[in-house]
């Protein structure tokens, strides 16, 4: 049987982030991928000029669709947009007999909220209970635990707070720290460390709706978490290193790109 795996998530019409962004990475890594659009977005690699988010019942409508069709393996959240939508996928995911994987987008490369202020607290209370995995950056993880995120140390400390709330595994990315590019997780109340090269580049956009959507398609193919991460931590460094160099800002990452061997 082919895999599957989908995306909860907004689109983005410029193809570097979200949605379109995760179908991409899904079928670079052998996995069919399935989609449920939650907000639309006007934006390129310069900038989002604006954001609509779909109704919770649309959102739920095309959950119900997908699901009752083809079954995923493992799915993941990007940018939800509202407390209401939020409510809504929380609520089909106490159903989910699959793992779920939830990137908490709150703002674009550009600065943009892509989440109500008010719906931080429903995705703490809602969401990450019914989450496998949670993989917030520095800034992420800073706001959904009230404290500075700036180094390995509190990284970690960082992690094992986030897995107090809910999530059984947590990934705090460490692509905002200065030298390595470390990400830290937080299983079976141990740290893994996953260390990678910095490349200088300001052709990052759609980092981590890449990042997750690679651990989400190879828990679809069965590897274990660790796995699941450790392959695609190579997968986006190689993604970053090998950018197309499209746009005038901050342009995509390769998303036709291999393994890197420095992270394998």
């Amino acid at each position: 049987m082919t895999p599957v795996a989908l995306t909860i998530a907004g689109s983005d019409p410029s193809g570097g982030a979200g949605i379109q962004a995760d179908l991409k990475t899904f079928h670079q890594h052998g996995v069919y991928g399935m989609s449920v659009i939650t907000l639309l977005t006007v934006q390129n690699t310069q900038t989002v000029s604006a954001v609509e988010v779909l109704s919770p019942e649309f959102v739920r409508a095309q959950l119900e669709a997908v699901l009752s069709d083809i079954p995923p393996a493992a799915a993941k959240t990007g940018a939800l947009g509202s407390a209401a939508v939020i409510e809504a996928v929380a609520g089909m995911a106490e159903g989910f007999d699959f793992p779920l994987i939830v990137d908490p987008v709150m703002i674009s490369k550009h600065g943009a909220p892509l989440i109500d202020e008010d719906a931080v607290e429903v995705l703490k209370e809602k969401l990450l209970p019914h989450a496998f995995l949670l993989t917030p950056n520095l800034h992420e993880a800073a706001a959904l635990v009230g404290m500075e995120v700036t180094d390995e140390v509190s990284m970690i400390r960082a992690t094992a707070e986030l897995a107090k709330m809910g999530p059984r595994n947590v990934l705090v990315k460490g692509g905002h720290l200065a030298g390595p590019a470390v990400d830290i997780l937080w299983s079976a109340g141990k740290a893994h460390r996953f260390p990678a090269e910095r490349i200088e580049t300001r052709n990052t956009h759609g980092t981590g709706c890449v990042y997750s959507a690679a651990i989400t398609a190879q828990l679809a193919r069965g590897l274990s978490l660790v796995e699941a991460v450790r392959g695609a931590k190579s997968f986006i460094t190689e993604a970053i290193r090998s950018n197309p160099g499209l746009g005038k800002g901050y342009g995509p990452v390769n998303l036709s790109a291999k393994s890197s061997p420095d992270c394998a």
